[in-house]
C-alpha cells in the first residue's frame, strides 16, 4: 500500500508566506493541504484540526490599525488554536513563523514572544514537536507593496515609474528569500518527528543598504533599455531580479528591441552581460552575404533558427575555405575562432534568421573587426 499523504493545515494561508507555501507544497502533490485564513471561522478550524497531521502556523498581525490587534491576532489566535488541540487531545506537531522582533520590547515583538511561550507550553504538556522560525525580513513574489516590505514597495514603485522614499540611504536591511523559507519549512516537514521545542533559522541571510537596494532595482529597470543583464552569478541579485519581475504591471511584460535595418535585412541586439558577452539576432534576405571580416580576440557562435544558408570560414594566412551548410531544422552551432575571416550567406528562398553570440560586448571605439573576404579573388592580391 502506498504511504499515506501527510495532511498539513496552514493558518494564514492567503498571506504572503502562506500563498507561496501552498503553491510550494502542492508541487508534486505529495501532501494534502488544508487552508485556513481570516475569512474562515473557528468552527471550521476545529474540524480541520481533527484531520491535520501537521500545522504550519503563519496567521498573525504585523501592521494593525490598533495596537490591541497584536494581542488578538498573534496571542489570542494562537491560544484558541491550542485550546482546540487540548480539547481534542491532539498532539499535532507545529511549525510557527515568528519574527526576529520577538527578542525586542515593542508591542509586535512582545506578541510574537508571548505566542512562542504558549507553543512552548503546548510542546511540554503534550510531548510534541514545535519548531519556531524567527524570520528576518522576507522578500519575494506576492508580497503586498506599500505595506510592511520595503523590497515589495520599491519593486512595485520603481517598475511603475512611481517615486520611492528613502529616509536613510545607509540604513542596512537584513533579508531572507521566500523560496529559502519554503526550503527550510519542507526540510522541517520531512525531518524526524522527535518531541521538543526548537528554534531554527532560515539561511542564507542577505544584507544591503536602502540606497544599494534602490540602485540595484533601478538597474533592473534599465535592463530593457541598455540590455545589460545583471550579474546572475550573484544569487542575491538573481533572487532580487526574480522578485522585481514579479511586480511588473501584467500589461507591461513586453518591450521592443531596436532593429538596425538596411537592404540586407536587420540586426537586433538582445542581451548583454559583462562576463558573458552579448546575443543578437539577424534577419537576412535571400542571396545576401553578411560578414567577410575577422577578429583578433573576439569569438562568436552562429546558430541559424530559420531558413537555409552557408557559413564559410578561412584562416587569414591560408587559402582553404571551410564551408558549413546550415538550416533552421537542424540546430547546429558554428564556432568562429579568432583569426578566421567568416561570412554567412542566405542560400534559400526565404529570410534567414540567425542568433549570434559574441564573447565581448561591442565597443564602437574598439570593434576588433577587420574586413577581409573569405573567398579570395584570384585576380586581386588579397589575404596575407
Amino acid at each position: 500500500m502506498a504511504n499515506k499523504k501527510l495532511t498539513i493545515l496552514i493558518t494564514g494561508a492567503k498571506g504572503f508566506i502562506g500563498k507561496n507555501l501552498v503553491a510550494f507544497l502542492l508541487q508534486g502533490r505529495r501532501y494534502n493541504i488544508i487552508q485556513f485564513d481570516k475569512e474562515n471561522d473557528f468552527s471550521e478550524l476545529e474540524v480541520h484540526l481533527k484531520d491535520a497531521d501537521l500545522i504550519i502556523h503563519l496567521a498573525g498581525i504585523n501592521r494593525p490599525q490598533e495596537e490591541s490587534e497584536f494581542q488578538m491576532g498573534n496571542v489570542d489566535f494562537t491560544k484558541k488554536l491550542l485550546e482546540l488541540l487540548y480539547r481534542q487531545k491532539r498532539k499535532t506537531p507545529i511549525i510557527f513563523s515568528s519574527s526576529v522582533q520577538a527578542s525586542l520590547k515593542n508591542p509586535y515583538g512582545q506578541s510574537k514572544k508571548d505566542a512562542e511561550e504558549l507553543l512552548k507550553e503546548y510542546s511540554k504538556k503534550t510531548n510534541t514537536k514545535v519548531t519556531v522560525y524567527r524570520l528576518q525580513n522576507v522578500f519575494g513574489k506576492w508580497c503586498k507593496p506599500n505595506y510592511n516590505s520595503v523590497v515589495a514597495t520599491f519593486c512595485h514603485n520603481i517598475s511603475r515609474n512611481l517615486p520611492i522614499s528613502i529616509s536613510d540611504v545607509h540604513a542596512r536591511l537584513t533579508l531572507i528569500y521566500i523560496d529559502d523559507v519554503m526550503d527550510a519549512f519542507v526540510n522541517e516537514i520531512e525531518s524526524p518527528n522527535t518531541s521538543g521545542f526548537f528554534y531554527k533559522e532560515v539561511l542564507p541571510i542577505y544584507t544591503i543598504t536602502l540606497g544599494e537596494l534602490a540602485q540595484t532595482l533601478e538597474s533592473f529597470k534599465g535592463f530593457r533599455e541598455n540590455l545589460l543583464s545583471p550579474d546572475f552569478a550573484d544569487e542575491f541579485v538573481r533572487k532580487l531580479y526574480a522578485t522585481y519581475l514579479s511586480y511588473l504591471d501584467p500589461g507591461n511584460l513586453s518591450y521592443t528591441l531596436e532593429k538596425k535595418s538596411d537592404n540586407r535585412g536587420y540586426l537586433g541586439e538582445f542581451l548583454k552581460a559583462a562576463g558573458f558577452g552579448q546575443i543578437f539576432v539577424s534577419n537576412t534576405s535571400p542571396g545576401i552575404i553578411r560578414g567577410n571580416h575577422y577578429h583578433n580576440t573576439k569569438t562568436e557562435k552562429f546558430l541559424v533558427v530559420e531558413g537555409e544558408g552557408v557559413i564559410t570560414l578561412r584562416n587569414i594566412f591560408c587559402s582553404d575555405v571551410i564551408e558549413y551548410k546550415v538550416n533552421g531544422s537542424d540546430l547546429r552551432v558554428i564556432d568562429i575562432p579568432p583569426g578566421y575571416t567568416h561570412s554567412i550567406e542566405n542560400t534559400g528562398s526565404a529570410n534567414l534568421v540567425t542568433l549570434f553570440w559574441s564573447n565581448q560586448i561591442l565597443d564602437p571605439n574598439n570593434t576588433d573587426t577587420y574586413a577581409m573576404n573569405v573567398v579570395l579573388d584570384k585576380d586581386k592580391k588579397e589575404g596575407f
